[in-house]
């Protein structure tokens, strides 16, 4: 076990709020989220129970894809404030006793950043293959597109997702042209030390560890990742050395790799093979109280993972995120609480998008923001209040990042706070439950019992049991449950005598 596993020992009842900047809180009434706001709000956070913050990037960038576009990785964007206003974010994180990673986005860059705008000129430099160039403008990028005629450069530039976006080179683990340069040339090495630098200057500015960005995708031809392990696996050998304590949540969906490759965690994907929508997004979801969906492909696929992990569960299943429909736009209240019940007694650590907390609803009919699209929808200003503009900003509406959600003045945080049947309450009072009983920390063992309706499972670390029972439908089911103790309700429940009657719409966490 390396190092870090050891020293990120935080990561074990670690419950992550996920912050969009420029949607969370704007203090300067430029209707743009801001490192002030943030700070503003981190009491909020910690009262809610989440002890750990996921900050999706803040680095200068043109924004043509909301920061996933970096123009330069050791700059915050002047939008959200200074370098020195996101260390004074750290501080005051690490003040309340929570801990905060920031997106790293290893992959591309934006074709405004130095080291493209270096490596588009037809004379060699250094940073002529820091990207990867086909050796002629009429020769195609393979299976990645490319972009081309950009500069008096001859040759094509691979691209990751958009056009804006060009490929870091990292290498090919099986080179198949004589422009695809193996992982152990010197450019893509001098690729990695790049990275590295970049991880330096913010774990020592004084951030926790990086969420990173698309981890699998970074050594190129790897149909079975074992490049992308072999380049993790070195990084992960840097920071051990240097920084023991840094942590790594990979976006990769493929815990048996990312965890070998020296990950802490590993996000589950929200497309791909693991049915995680057929809980929440899809036409029938499982946590529907219709009761037509159903979550066996999803267990299936779920225990084939965690059994990779070789039992440490450290498989991430976010309530939501930036490129997600938000829950709400297909669960009402009571389902969502059903759902929190199910997303907080998990292992892994459970990622809060910001909103979700409260039932925020996606917000139809947008026109796309800074490369949103069908995303933009679930981008939309956190709903303080009921006052102007949700609580967000005091800039005119017209000003405002993504229009408000119509529903804040009845879905909002002030309102909720208040409401001890709300579904920010619920969530509250689950966090609770999560962190004060070891079986339900991110490291305990789950043991399936039921992938129908109702859902349960037992989880356990040393001696404390704990069985959870959930039913999203509207018809009643009863359980067998030899309950000591209750940790936790909602919904219609009775638990007595060895058996759970379970209402409908109704969950419950119980010490065995």
């Amino acid at each position: 076990m390396s190092n870090s596993r050891i020293a990120a020992k935080w990561l074990d009842d670690a419950v992550f709020y996920e912050i969009y900047p420029q949607s969370f809180r704007d203090t300067n009434s430029d209707g743009i989220g801001d490192f002030n706001g943030i700070i503003e709000k981190l009491d909020y956070i910690k009262e809610l129970g989440c002890n750990a913050i996921w900050l999706n990037p803040c680095f200068l960038s043109p924004f043509g894809d909301a920061g996933y576009d970096v123009q330069d990785y050791l700059t915050a964007a002047p939008r959200y404030g200074t370098n020195e206003d996101l260390v004074r974010l750290f501080g005051e994180v690490h003040r309340r006793g929570m801990h905060i990673i920031l997106d790293l986005v290893p992959g591309h860059t934006s074709i405004k950043h130095e080291w493209f705008v270096q490596s588009m000129k037809p004379e060699k430099n250094e940073y002529s293959d820091r990207y990867i160039w086909t050796d002629s403008i009429w020769e195609d990028t393979g299976s990645l597109p490319g972009l081309r005629g950009i500069s008096q450069r001859d040759g094509s530039a691979a691209l990751n997702f958009f056009s804006m976006q060009p490929a870091l080179n990292y290498g090919y683990y099986k080179p198949e042209r004589p422009w695809q340069q193996p992982m152990n040339a010197p450019a893509p090495l001098a690729t990695r030390e790049a990275i590295k630098d970049v991880m330096r200057f913010w774990l020592e500015a004084g951030c926790d560890g990086f969420r990173v960005d698309m981890a699998g995708s970074l050594v190129k031809n790897d149909p079975e990742g074992k490049g992308n392990v072999a380049l993790w696996q070195d990084f992960r050998a840097f920071l051990d050395k240097e920084y023991p304590e840094a942590v790594l949540v990979s976006e990769w969906g493929e815990p048996d790799k990312s965890l070998l490759g020296g990950f802490h965690m590993d996000f589950l994907l929200h497309f791909g093979p693991s049915h995680y929508n057929d809980l929440f997004r899809c036409d029938k979801p499982y946590f529907s109280k219709d009761g037509k969906g159903s979550a066996a492909e999803f267990v299936a696929k779920y225990k084939e993972n965690y059994a990779k992990t070789d039992g440490k569960g450290l498989i991430c299943i976010p309530s939501g995120n930036h490129d997600m429909d938000r829950l709400a736009r297909r669960l009402d209240a009571d389902e969502l609480k059903t759902a929190f019940a199910f997303l907080l007694t998990m292992p892994g650590a459970p990622f809060i998008y910001y909103g979700d907390e409260l039932g925020m609803k996606y917000v139809e009919g947008l026109t796309s923001v800074e490369g949103g699209y069908g995303r933009t929808g679930a981008r939309s200003p956190m709903q303080w209040n009921g006052g102007l503009n949700a609580g967000f900003s005091s800039a005119p509406a017209e000003k405002l990042y993504i229009p408000v959600g119509n529903e804040y003045k009845e879905i909002n945080a002030e309102a909720e706070m208040a409401d001890e049947n709300s579904v920010y309450s619920a969530v509250r009072k689950l966090i609770a439950v999560r962190r004060e009983n070891p079986a339900l920390h991110n490291r305990a063992k789950i043991t399936w019992l039921s992938d129908g309706y109702p859902m349960s499972y037992i989880r356990e670390c040393g001696e404390q049991r704990v069985m959870v029972i959930i039913n999203p439908s509207a018809q009643s089911e009863f359980v067998e449950c030899a309950a000591k103790r209750v940790l936790f309700s909602v919904g219609e429940t009775d638990v007595n005598g060895g058996t759970a009657v379970m209402g409908g719409c109704s969950a419950v966490i119980a010490e065995i």
